[in-house]
């Protein structure tokens, strides 16, 4: 079953360091079976607070997944966007087709 990371950024703080983030994130998901979905494009909020941007991850599967965002390579980048941004992550298993 698909599984999908949603990251919400909900407020920068420092924008070196989501500079920083952004080419370590790439780098972790090189060699993964993970498919970028959207990226901070245009959105349109129907219900709940606005958000600066959003990020919707495909994985093969929620082990997959925690896989990823556990490496060593993404908790690396990670760190960075720890410093640069609040946001909200959040993991979800998806449904077959």
């Amino acid at each position: 079953m698909p599984a999908y990371a949603i990251f919400i950024r909900e407020k920068t703080r420092n924008s070196a360091a989501l500079e920083e983030y952004t080419p370590r994130a790439a780098a972790s998901m090189a060699g993964r079976s993970m498919k970028v979905l959207a990226a901070y494009g245009a959105q349109q909020v129907l219900e709940g607070p606005s958000a600066e941007g959003v990020v919707i991850v495909e994985f093969p599967s929620m082990e997959e997944a925690e896989d990823w965002y556990n490496s060593s390579a993404y908790r690396e980048a990670r760190e960075h966007r720890f410093r640069g941004a609040d946001y909200r992550a959040i993991l979800v298993d998806g449904v077959n087709p």
